[in-house]
C-alpha cells in the first residue's frame, strides 16, 4: 500500500521526530510512504475561532494535495478530525462537497490505521517501561479512538500498560482554549497530571503531540518525579 502522511503543523515545528517514527513503523510492515510537500495547517485554528471562510481557504489545498492519496494517515487525533469529520461539514452545499467527502473517507489516525485498516496489532516494537495513556479529546470523542492505540501497547515487548483514572479527561489545552483560559486550563491539566503521577509510570503516551506538550510543560514544572511524554509512534518504532 501507498501511504501518505499528513503531518500536522506541531509535529512538523516542534515534534519533528514523531513524523520520522511513523515512517520507521510503516516501512517496517512493507507499506512505501509518501509525504507530500504542498501540504500545510489543516484549517482547524480558524475553522474552531468561527472563520469558516478563512477556514475553507486553508483546506481547499489540502484537498488539492491529498487528493490522488490512496490512504492518507495523520499523526494527530486532533488534525485527522479536522480531515475526517469536520472537512465535510466545512464544505457541505459548496463545489468541494464530495472531494471534502472522499478525503474524509481515506483518511485515519495513525492507531486506527494500524489496527482497523491494516488489521495488525504487533509492530514489532520493544519498549522497557511502565506507561499510561492519555486519551485525547478530538481522537476519542470525534474518531471514536479508544482501544486501538491500546491494542498496539499490549503487543509492545517489555512495556507495561497501566491506565490511569482519568485517561479520558481533557488534558486543558484545547488549542487557543489555553491561552484566553490560562487558569482553567492549568487546573484542567493539574487533575489530568496527578492522575499520571498517581500510576507510578514513567512515561505519558498519547496519539496527540499537542496534548503532550501541554501535559508534559505541567509536569516537568509540578511533577515530584519525572514523568516523560511520548507519542505512540515513538514508542513503536522502538525495536
Amino acid at each position: 500500500m501507498r501511504v501518505t502522511l499528513f503531518v500536522p503543523c506541531f509535529i512538523d515545528s516542534l515534534y519533528p521526530g514523531v513524523a520520522m517514527a511513523m515512517v520507521k513503523v510503516i516501512e517496517r510492515l512493507g507499506h512505501e510512504v509518501d509525504y507530500p510537500e504542498g501540504q500545510t495547517c489543516c484549517g482547524q485554528p480558524p475553522f474552531n475561532s468561527g472563520y469558516w471562510d478563512e477556514a475553507r481557504a486553508v483546506a481547499e489545498r489540502q484537498l488539492a494535495v491529498f487528493r490522488d492519496a490512496e490512504v492518507v494517515v495523520s499523526g494527530s487525533g486532533s488534525c485527522g478530525a479536522m480531515f475526517k469529520v469536520f472537512y465535510p461539514e466545512l464544505f457541505a452545499k459548496t463545489a468541494q462537497e464530495s472531494a471534502a467527502q472522499a478525503l474524509s473517507a481515506k483518511t485515519y489516525e495513525f492507531s486506527e490505521f494500524l489496527v482497523s485498516k491494516l488489521g495488525v496489532r504487533d509492530v514489532g516494537a520493544t519498549f522497557e517501561g511502565k506507561v499510561t495513556f492519555h486519551d485525547g479529546c478530538h481522537g476519542l470523542r470525534e474518531l471514536g479512538t479508544k482501544a486501538a492505540p491500546r491494542e498496539l501497547l499490549r503487543h509492545v515487548k517489555g512495556l507495561e500498560l497501566i491506565e490511569m483514572g482519568e485517561a479520558e479527561a481533557c488534558c486543558g489545552f484545547g488549542g487557543m482554549f489555553a491561552v484566553k483560559f490560562p487558569q482553567i486550563s492549568t487546573a484542567m491539566a493539574e487533575v489530568k497530571c496527578n492522575s499520571i503521577v498517581e500510576t507510578g509510570v514513567e512515561y505519558v503516551v498519547s496519539n496527540d503531540s499537542s496534548c503532550l506538550m501541554q501535559i508534559q510543560g505541567y509536569l516537568s514544572r509540578h511533577s515530584p518525579r519525572v514523568v516523560k511524554s511520548l507519542h505512540l509512534a515513538e514508542v513503536l518504532a522502538r525495536t
